[in-house]
Order: C-alpha cells, then structure tokens, then sequence
C-alpha cells in the first residue's frame, strides 16, 4: 500500500504556543491509501468542491466566520487525487472519524464510494442536522453507508480494533469515545508500524505528551463541541499512554495540528494542498 497525506482545507491561522514553531493556518489532514486490490480508500475528506463555490449554504455563515477556510479548490480531495494521476471514481471506500462539518464536505465529490462510520455517528448526524456541526448536503445524495455499532473486535495496544467491511487488515477503526456521539480512529498499517488517525481525540500535539499541554485557542473548541467531557479526556490519557509505551510501534497524529502534518509534508506552513 502506498499512504498519501492531503491537506484538504486550511482555515485560519493559530498561533505557535511554548517553544513551539511558527503560526500556521490550522489543516484538515486525511489520508489516502493505494490499496493492491481495493481501489483507493480515503480517510476523511476535508472541505469539498462544493464547500469551496458555495460556502455559505453548505459549510453554514457561523462556521464559515468562525474557522475562516481558505476555500481554495487545489485542496479539495478531488483535485489532489487528480494531480495524483485517479479518477473519483477510484476511490472506493471512505472512512470518516466523525461527521463534522470539515470532516465530511467533500463526500458529494465522490458519490460511488461506500462511506464507513460508526452507527450512533450517523444517527446523530441525521437526528441532528441542520445545525453547527451537521450539515445535511454533505450527504444529500445519499451515500452508500457502511455502519458499525459496539461490536467486539480485536484488542490491540489498549484499544478495540474494528475491521472495516471490503478492507483489508492493514486498515481498521478504533473507536475514540467523546468529541461526539460516534467518534473514532483509523488506523493504517505502513510497513512495521502503525500510522492512527485520531480525527479530533485532540487537537494540538503537545497535549499528549507527558506534560498534557493543549493549545490555548483549539483547546476552547474541542472544549466547546466535545458531547462527554470526561470520555474525551480518558481517551487522550489512553493515547497518551499508547505514545509512552508504543510509540516505536505506533506513529499517532489529528485532525487539525499543522505541526503534525508537516512531519510528513514539507508545504503545510505554506497553507498549500
């Protein structure tokens, strides 16, 4: 497998905080895996084409003011999936942490996919939506839903792993309980370790570290739109733990951290896609 990360929709810029490096605009990161037999699998999406021409009437004015996106089109997913030589139609399955507003936008972009989320997600999505965090166009052209509740699956590490329908084993959702109602992980094998993407278990790098320091600004948005405080703060002491005791083993990073993403991509400072 061949493991691409996108930044698929900067919004505004946060300030460096410690001994922190310099202010950057905050990401959307997502992955998308070259699979051998299973076309191509994205995890998250990011803002879409349609977020970008129309933002207002699918991100919402209160978001958009809020978070203050780029909208630039050469972030969405699909333009960077073209740039890499595919089709939309190549991508074949999607994995969404949780379906936020900047999680889901460009589901529209690829209506064939089969979309994975975990079932008490997506109904609070529906139950939910129109609101601040669910905007019901992201997937009004009924997506090909693959749902998972709380079922067994295999321990790894401290945390259930989940194996996804028509995936293969390198790839698997490990549920991370609090943001919201179904939050989880993805986690992707690359070679010896594993690469797990925490979608918003927590926003700022530092916070997992041994001295547990959040970003003063993201740390009042995932405060705000957390849906169980004390879930969220068990979850991050977990992966705190699971960074101190397998950190050979397992490489772990968010949603939203530019500092993260530019471990693996020189351009992120850069605010390019």
């Amino acid at each position: 497998m061949e493991i691409h990360h996108l930044n698929c929709g900067s919004v505004r810029t946060i300030e460096a905080t410690y001994d922190g490096p310099h202010p950057a605009p905050a990401v959307n990161h997502c992955l998308l895996i070259e699979t051998d037999a299973d076309g191509l699998v994205l995890v998250e999406t990011g803002l879409g084409l349609g977020d970008v021409r129309d933002p207002g009437a699918t991100l919402g004015t209160e978001w958009v003011e809020m978070t203050q996106p780029a909208l630039d089109e050469k972030e969405t997913a699909i333009r960077q999936i073209a740039r890499l030589g595919h089709a939309p139609s190549d991508v074949r399955h999607i994995i969404v942490t949780h379906l936020d507003v900047d999680h889901c936008g460009g589901l529209p972009d690829f209506p064939d996919a089969q979309v994975h989320a975990m079932a008490a997600e997506l109904d609070a999505a529906l139950a939910q939506a129109p609101s601040f965090r669910y905007r019901p166009a992201h997937w009004a052209h009924e997506p090909h839903w693959v749902t998972y509740g709380p079922e067994p699956g295999e321990e790894r590490f401290g945390f259930i792993a989940l194996q996804p329908k028509g995936l293969p084993p390198e790839v698997r959702l490990v549920p991370l309980g609090g943001h919201t109602a179904g939050h989880t992980g993805v986690a992707v094998r690359n070679g010896d370790r594993w690469l797990l993407h925490c979608g918003d278990a927590y926003y700022y790098h530092r916070e997992i570290e041994e001295l547990k320091e959040p970003h003063p600004l993201l740390d009042i948005v995932q405060t705000r739109s957390q849906v169980h405080r004390d879930l969220r703060l068990g979850t991050q002491a977990r992966l705190r733990e699971l960074v101190r005791d397998h950190g050979d083993q397992v490489e772990v990073f968010c949603a939203h951290d530019p500092w993260e993403l530019a471990r693996y991509r020189s351009d992120v400072t850069l605010g390019l896609g």
